[in-house]
């Protein structure tokens, strides 16, 4: 896997049912090398540390794989790399290959996949509807969030290896269909609900599932 492009975003305004709210979903290439810190990427607009950014949501990749698709259902948006939110865009990376837990070097830092991207009403107002939603829940290829293990550098080209293969583990397109589907998969449910590298909120969640 190789980085494409590296992305980071300004405090952006949208207007969500009449209110004014800021986002930082709008990310745009950036020709210098990013900071990956534990928390979150140096310079990069984090609107709503509730559910983005922290130890668990510290940098979120995506595949430039599924640009294509994506432009032919909205092929009249602005499209540039960035476009999902994503601090890195990256060629060959594949959800189903990436588990939870996994350790990877990217750059001069150290990661570690932790949870999918679910989409807000942000994404949808950024692709001008709500509807798509539902079309990326149904795609579920969802990009991946990583925890920072060593904070350092990442740039243009910089490839992303495995170091370390997470044991007894899901893989990220698997956890993104367990969030999502009304049918859980037990097994999937019990490999995953010990894994640290998924945060305990979620794993306690998804042990009310447990039959």
């Amino acid at each position: 896997m190789k980085i494409v492009s590296t992305n980071i975003a300004k405090p952006t305004t949208i207007s969500w049912n009449g209110k004014e709210v800021l986002t930082g979903i709008y990310k745009n290439p950036t020709a210098e090398p990013i900071f990956l810190g534990n928390q979150g990427v140096k310079n990069d607009e984090v609107s709503d540390r509730n559910v983005h950014g922290g130890e668990y949501k510290a940098c979120y990749l995506f595949s430039a794989d599924h640009y294509e698709y994506w432009k032919s259902l909205y092929p009249n948006l602005n499209w540039n790399w960035g476009m999902f939110g994503e601090n890195l865009t990256l060629s060959g990376l594949n959800e189903k290959d990436l588990y939870i837990g996994d350790i990877y070097k990217i750059g001069s830092t150290l990661v570690q996949i932790t949870q999918p991207r679910q989409p807000c009403f942000k994404f949808g107002v950024k692709f001008g509807s709500q509807k798509v939603l539902k079309e990326f829940i149904n795609y579920g290829f969802s990009g991946t969030y990583v925890r920072i293990l060593e904070e350092g550098f990442v740039k243009a080209n910089d490839t992303m290896k495995l170091v370390q293969k997470a044991k007894k583990s899901i893989s990220t397109w698997q956890l993104f269909q367990l969030l999502y589907k009304t049918e859980k998969n037990q097994e999937h449910i019990k490999l995953v609900i010990n894994n640290n590298a998924l945060p305990k909120r979620k794993r306690d969640k998804l042990k009310t599932f447990l039959k």
